[in-house]
C-alpha cells in the first residue's frame, strides 16, 4: 500500500505537462552541455564537415518539430473529444497517463528547445569550432531519438479512434486495482466488523471522494496512542463533514482525530487505482452509451460484458484460498471488504436494463452470469444467480417477441 506522499508523487508524474517539462529540460541541457565540453575536444576535430553542418540540421528540427508537436496536440485533443462524445468522459483521464503520447510530444518539445537554444548559442558564437563537433554528435543523437519516437508514435496513431483502446486501457485499471484488492482484501488490515460502542467519529473537512488512504500512517497513529482505528470510508466513497472517515476505539483527542484526517486523500473525483468499483462502473458506461439509441452498438455492450467477466474472474483467482491467509501488516486498523453483490450491480445492472430489449444482450449476459458461476463456485454463485434473475426479469419485460423470451430463459435455464 502506498504512503500518502508515495501516492501523490504518482499522480503529479502522471501529468501529462510533467513528463513533456522533463523533455524539454533535457533538450535545454543537452544543447548547453556542448559548451561545457567544447575545451575536451581534439584540436584536429575542430572545424570538421560535422561541424559546420550543424546550422542546416538545427534549423531544419527547429521548424519541423514545432509543426510536428502541434499537429500531435491537435490529433491528441481530437481524439479526447471523441472518446468523452462516442464512449465516456471517465476515459479520458487514462488517455491522459497514456506514457507513449506524453513520451512522443516531450521528445518533440524536447528536440525544439535543443535546436532552439543551439542555433542561440551558434549565433553568439558561444560554441566555437570544438563546441559545433559535441553540438553536431548531440544532435546527430537527437535525430535518432526523434526517428525512433516517431516510428513509434505512427503506430500508436494507427490505434486512436478504436472502441478498444479505451475500454482496455478501463479493463487493464480495473484489473489492476480488483487484483490488487483481491491479493489483499483489506490491505493488510483487518476485516471491519462491528463498530464498537463508545468509539469516536472522525470526520473530514471537506466535501467529495476518497482517492486514497494511508494504511501506514493509520496504523502508526493508532499504535502511538494504544487505539484502534475502523475505517468506514475506503477508496471511492462520498464524503462530506457528517459522513465519518472513520471511528477510533479509544482515548481520542483532536490530535489524533487530525492524524486520521490528514491519512485520507478526498477529491472532486473518484480514481481508478485503489476503487475497483469505479472501474467497473465506467465499463458499465461504456456498454449503456453503446445501447444509446443515438449509438446503437450492441457489439461494444457483449464485448464489455466479456471485459467484466475476465477481472471479476481474476479478481477470485487472486484472492486467498482455504487456510490461505494474508500476513496482516497493519493490526490496529480495520478496512471493510469488497461486496460481490455490489461488484456484480456495478458492471451488470446498467447492461441489463439498458440492454432489456436485445435479445443477444441479454443471451450474452446470461452466459456471462453463467461462467462467473462456474468459475467462482460458492463466492460468486449467489451474485451471479441474482443477477442473472434480476437481467431475465427485464427481459421478459423489454422483449416484444415471445420467442424471444423463450430463447433467455432456456438460456437461464441451462445456465442454472
Amino acid at each position: 500500500m502506498l504512503t500518502k506522499w508515495q501516492w501523490v508523487l504518482r499522480q503529479f508524474t502522471r501529468k501529462l505537462w510533467v513528463r513533456a517539462s522533463l523533455f524539454a529540460m533535457m533538450g535545454v541541457l543537452a544543447a548547453l552541455i556542448s559548451i561545457v565540453a567544447a575545451p575536451f575536444v581534439p584540436e584536429d576535430l575542430a572545424g570538421t564537415v560535422g561541424g559546420k553542418a550543424v546550422d542546416a540540421i538545427l534549423n531544419i528540427l527547429a521548424s519541423s518539430m514545432l509543426a510536428v508537436t502541434t499537429f500531435s496536440l491537435s490529433v491528441m485533443v481530437s481524439h479526447y473529444g471523441s472518446v468523452t462524445s462516442n464512449v465516456t468522459p471517465r476515459a479520458t483521464r487514462l488517455l491522459l497517463q497514456d506514457t507513449t503520447a506524453q513520451n512522443a510530444l516531450g521528445t518533440f518539445m524536447g528536440s525544439f528547445l535543443f535546436s532552439l537554444v543551439g542555433i542561440i548559442a551558434l549565433s553568439t558564437g558561444l560554441y566555437g569550432d570544438n563546441g559545433r563537433v559535441i553540438l553536431f554528435a548531440v544532435t546527430i543523437l537527437v535525430v535518432l531519438l526523434i526517428v525512433l519516437t516517431m516510428l513509434r508514435w505512427i503506430d500508436h496513431l494507427s490505434s486512436l479512434g478504436r472502441m478498444e483502446e479505451p475500454t482496455e486501457k478501463v479493463e487493464n485499471a480495473t484489473r489492476d486495482a480488483l487484483r490488487a484488492w483481491g491479493e489483499w482484501p483489506h490491505y493488510g488490515a483487518r476485516p471491519l466488523g462491528a463498530i464498537p460502542e463508545g468509539a469516536t467519529p472522525v470526520f473530514p473537512g471537506e466535501i467529495g471522494y476518497v482517492q486514497h488512504f494511508d494504511l501506514g500512517s493509520l496504523n502508526a497513529a493508532a499504535e502511538s496512542r494504544g487505539v484502534e482505528i475502523h475505517v468506514t470510508a475506503p477508496p471511492g466513497r462520498f464524503v462530506h463533514p457528517r459522513e465519518a472517515l472513520a471511528w477510533v476505539n479509544g482515548e481520542t483527542d483532536e490530535d489524533a482525530k487530525a492524524a486520521v484526517r490528514s491519512a485520507f486523500s478526498i477529491g472532486d473525483v473518484r480514481t481508478y487505482d485503489s476503487d475497483p468499483r469505479f472501474g467497473l462502473s465506467v465499463l458499465a458506461e461504456i456498454a449503456s452509451r453503446a445501447l444509446s439509441p443515438g449509438i446503437n452498438d450492441p457489439g461494444t455492450a457483449i464485448d464489455i460484458i466479456s471485459r467484466g467477466v475476465r477481472v471479476l474472474a481474476e479478481w477470485h483467482e487472486a484472492r486467498p484460498k482455504g487456510t490461505d491467509e494474508r500476513e496482516v501488516s497493519y493490526p490496529q486498523v480495520h478496512v471493510p471488504g469488497l461486496d460481490t453483490d455490489d461488484l456484480f450491480e456495478d458492471v451488470f445492472t446498467p447492461i441489463a436494463r439498458d440492454g432489456a430489449s436485445l435479445v443477444e444482450v441479454q443471451i450474452r449476459l446470461q452466459k456471462a452470469l453463467a461462467a462467473l458461476a462456474d468459475i467462482g463456485g460458492p463466492a460468486l454463485a449467489p451474485s451471479a444467480r441474482r443477477q442473472s434473475a434480476l437481467a431475465l426479469e427485464r427481459s421478459d419485460r423489454g422483449l416484444e417477441l415471445e420467442a424471444e423470451r423463450q430463447r433467455v430463459r432456456d438460456v437461464a435455464l441451462a445456465a442454472g
